[in-house]
C-alpha cells in the first residue's frame, strides 16, 4: 500500500479543485470555482460579459453582487448602474447586496464564505476569505463571468510559502502590524505565482477578523492568495454567525512540506506603518512618531470589523480627538454598525468627534474624504499609492486601528501603548434583509427586464493578432506602475460600464495626452505599445486597465516584469504581455519610437521569443504562454474566442 503524502492546506483545498492540469508537472492549472463575488465598479462589465456568453443562469454554487464602491451617486451614472446590477442579478440567479449593506469582503466573510471552498472575485482583495480557510482569489471581471458560466479559472501552478507565526501579540500591536512585517520582508514585487499559507502555534492566538486582515493585504505582496487553516477559532466565528454547518476542519498534515518558510515572532513585533507611497515601504511607527497628522481614516475592507472599530472606541472612550484632526470611520457592514450601536461604541465615537461614514469603500478608492493639499493622512486601508486618496500631494500612511486611534487623540503620530482586547462575540446579530433574490439564487427569473441606462455601453471585442505588427511606443513609464496609474478610480469610476468614455482617462495620472495620441495612431492604422519597468500593473484587479487600452488599439506591453492579475487581464483582452529578455534594453526604447514586430503570430505560436526592431537597435522580448493563453492572444481575447 502506497503511503499518502502529507499535505499542506493549499494542497488540500486548491488541488482538490483541479479540473485541468496536474500540479506535479503542469505550469498552469484550471480550477473549479465554487463561489463568485463582484462589486459595482467591476460588476457592470462582468455581467455584460456574462450576458454576451448566452448562458441561461449562473452555474456555480453561489454568486453574489455587492454594491460598495460607487455609492455617493453624484450624477445619474452610478444609480443607473445599480439598477442594471439588480435586474441582472434577478434575471440570472445572483444574490444582490444593496448599497449601504456593507463592503463585499467583510460581508462575504460574515455571511457566505466557507472553509475548503474556492472563491473568485472581481476585486483584488478577495483573498480576505483566506482568513476562514477559503482559497479566495482576485481576478478580472471576465474571469468571474466565465466562472459563473461554469468554466474553470486558470492560475500558474503555485509555490507555497509557509509564514510560521509563533508567540503572542503584545497589547497595542495587531494583525495590521503582522502583515506589514511580512511586506517589509517580501515587498510588493517578485511574489507572482506564490501562495502564502499561515502556520504555527501563533495562528491560534488570532481571531478571524485578524486573520482576514492579514489575508486581505496579501494582495499587496502580489501573491496569488493567502490562506489560514480552518480550526476551532474559525468554527466559533461561523457558529456565532449562525453558520456552524459551514465549518470543516482543515489543517496541514504533520510533515507537510513547503517551498519556503518565514517565521514571524508575534511577541517581538511593534507597531508598523507603510509610508508614502507604497504598501511595501514599511517603517516602524516609532521612527516617525511626533509627526503632525491632519486626517485619520479608519475602516475599509482591511480593518472594518467589529473587533477593529470596537478597539478604536475603547481607546477614544471618554476623550475627544485633537482639534486639528479630521477623523472618519467606515464600518464594514450593517452588522458591525448594529453591534456598535447596541454596546454604546457608536455613541462613544460620535461623542469623541468622529465622522461616521457609509459602510462602503469610499475613502480607500478616493471616492470621498480626500485629504487637504499636502496633508498627512493615517489610514487603516490597504493601499497608499500616490494620488489614490484623491489628493496627489497627500502623504498617506497605512497603520493599524490602534495606531490610528492613539494618534487621533494627540494630533501627532503616536505609538499605542496598550488597549484592552476585544473578545470574539458569542453571537452576531443577523439581518440579511438587504441581500435580495436569495430565493432565486443560481436559478434566476427568466424574462426579467434588464435595466440599461445611457451610461451602459456595449462590450468591445478584440481583433485577431496580425502576423506582423508595426506600432509606436506610445507611452514609456517606470517601475511599479499600478492599475490606478493606468485606469484612475475616484471620480472616474462611474464610467466603468462605458468603455469609450472611460478610455479617455487611460494613463491620465501619468500622461493626460495618452488617449488622444493613441486614437490618432489607431485611426492611422498603427498599433499602440506600452513600455514599462518592473512590476507593471500591480494593485487592483481592474480589468479596465487592459480593456480600455485594447479599445484604444494597444496590442502589446513590453515591461521588465508584469504582475499576475494584470498579465491575465492583458491576455484576456488580446494584448501580448512581453518582457525584456535583457532588462537593460528598456533604455533602448524611447517614447514615440516606431516599433516593428516581424513574425508576431509565429512567435506566439512558438516559444514566445521575438526580436523587435527600434530606431536605436533591436531588442529581444519574450512571453511564456500556455496553450490556452496562446489561443486567446491569437484570436484577440476571451470574448473573441467564444
Amino acid at each position: 500500500m502506497t503511503e499518502k503524502k502529507a499535505k499542506n492546506v493549499v494542497e488540500k483545498i486548491l488541488f482538490s479543485h483541479i479540473v485541468e492540469g496536474d500540479a506535479a508537472k503542469d505550469a498552469e492549472l484550471g480550477i473549479r470555482i465554487d463561489q463568485t463575488l463582484t462589486q459595482d465598479a467591476t460588476g457592470t462589465m462582468a455581467y455584460l460579459q456574462f450576458e454576451a456568453m448566452g448562458v441561461e443562469h449562473v452555474k456555480n454554487a453561489l454568486a453574489v453582487s455587492y454594491v460598495d464602491h460607487n455609492t455617493v451617486q453624484i450624477g445619474f451614472e452610478n444609480a443607473d448602474d445599480h439598477d442594471f446590477l439588480a435586474s441582472i442579478a434577478r434575471r440570472y440567479g445572483i444574490i444582490y447586496s444593496k448599497a449601504g449593506n456593507g463592503i463585499c469582503h467583510q460581508l462575504h466573510l460574515e455571511r457566505f464564505g466557507k472553509p475548503g471552498t474556492t472563491l473568485l472575485g472581481s476585486d483584488s482583495h478577495t483573498p480576505t476569505g483566506g482568513g476562514i480557510g477559503q482559497i479566495a482569489i482576485g481576478a478580472g471581471g471576465i474571469d468571474i463571468a466565465v466562472a459563473m458560466a461554469g468554466g474553470s479559472f486558470h492560475i500558474p501552478t503555485p509555490k507555497v510559502r509557509a509564514i510560521r507565526l509563533v508567540g503572542n501579540l503584545r497589547s497595542g500591536v495587531s494583525a495590521k502590524d503582522v502583515i506589514l512585517k511580512v511586506l517589509e520582508r517580501f515587498g510588493t514585487k517578485g511574489n507572482v505565482g506564490w501562495i502564502f499559507e499561515y502556520t504555527g502555534p501563533g495562528v491560534a492566538t488570532l481571531d478571524v477578523p485578524s486573520r482576514a486582515t492579514i489575508a486581505n493585504m496579501g494582495a499587496e505582496l502580489g501573491v496569488t492568495t493567502s490562506v489560514f487553516p480552518s480550526d476551532g477559532v474559525t468554527r466559533q466565528f461561523l457558529e456565532a454567525q449562525g453558520r456552524g454547518a459551514d465549518w470543516v476542519e482543515i489543517a496541514a498534515d504533520e510533515g507537510a512540506s513547503y517551498d519556503d518558510e518565514f517565521e514571524v515572532d508575534l511577541g517581538a513585533l511593534e507597531p508598523m506603518a507603510a509610508a508614502p507611497h507604497s504598501p511595501g515601504n514599511v517603517v516602524t511607527v516609532r521612527s516617525f512618531a511626533g509627526t503632525k497628522v491632519n486626517q485619520i481614516m479608519i475602516g475599509s475592507c482591511t480593518n472594518s470589523s467589529y473587533r477593529d472599530i470596537r478597539t478604536v472606541a475603547k481607546i477614544l472612550e471618554g476623550r475627544h480627538v485633537a482639534d486639528e484632526v479630521e477623523v472618519g470611520i467606515a464600518c464594514g457592514s450593517r452588522q458591525v454598525v448594529n453591534m456598535l450601536a447596541q454596546d454604546g461604541s457608536l455613541a462613544t465615537l460620535i461623542k469623541a468627534g468622529c465622522r461616521i461614514l457609509e459602510n462602503a469603500c469610499g475613502f480607500c478608492i478616493g471616492a470621498h474624504m480626500s485629504p487637504a493639499t499636502g496633508a498627512v493622512s493615517l489610514r487603516t486601508n490597504n493601499r497608499n499609492f500616490e494620488g489614490r486618496s484623491g489628493t496627489k500631494s497627500a502623504q498617506v500612511y497605512l497603520v493599524s486601528p490602534e495606531t490610528a486611534a492613539a494618534s487621533a487623540l494627540t494630533g501627532v503620530v503616536t505609538v499605542c501603548e496598550g488597549v484592552e482586547p476585544v473578545n470574539a462575540p458569542a453571537e452576531f446579530p443577523i439581518d440579511d434583509a438587504m441581500f435580495l433574490y436569495r430565493e432565486t439564487a443560481c436559478r434566476g427569473v427568466p424574462g426579467t427586464e434588464i435595466v440599461r441606462g445611457p451610461n451602459i455601453a456595449p462590450v468591445p471585442k478584440g481583433e485577431a493578432l496580425p502576423a506582423r505588427l508595426a506600432g509606436c511606443a506610445t507611452i514609456k513609464v517606470g517601475d511599479k506602475i499600478t492599475t490606478d496609474h493606468i485606469m484612475p478610480a475616484g471620480a472616474r469610476l462611474k464610467f466603468r460600464s462605458n468603455v469609450p468614455e472611460y478610455a479617455k482617462y487611460v494613463f491620465e495620472p501619468c500622461d493626460p495626452t495618452f488617449h488622444d495620441r493613441a486614437m490618432v495612431n489607431k485611426n492611422n492604422g498603427a498599433a499602440n505599445v506600452i513600455i514599462a519597468g518592473e512590476s507593471y500593473g500591480q494593485g487592483s484587479s481592474r480589468e479596465h486597465a487592459a480593456l480600455c487600452p485594447m479599445y484604444l488599439g494597444v496590442k502589446a506591453v513590453i515591461a521588465k516584469s508584469i504582475e499576475r492579475i494584470h498579465r491575465a487581464n492583458l491576455i484576456n483582452f488580446g494584448i501580448v504581455p512581453f518582457t525584456f529578455e535583457n532588462p537593460a534594453d528598456y533604455d533602448k526604447i524611447r517614447q514615440d519610437d516606431g516599433l516593428l514586430f516581424e513574425g508576431l503570430r509565429t512567435a506566439i505560436e512558438g516559444d514566445g521569443r521575438l526580436t523587435v526592431r527600434t530606431p536605436h537597435g533591436s531588442v529581444r522580448v519574450k512571453t511564456v504562454l500556455s496553450a490556452r493563453e496562446k489561443r486567446l492572444i491569437l484570436c484577440g481575447g476571451l470574448l473573441a474566442s467564444l
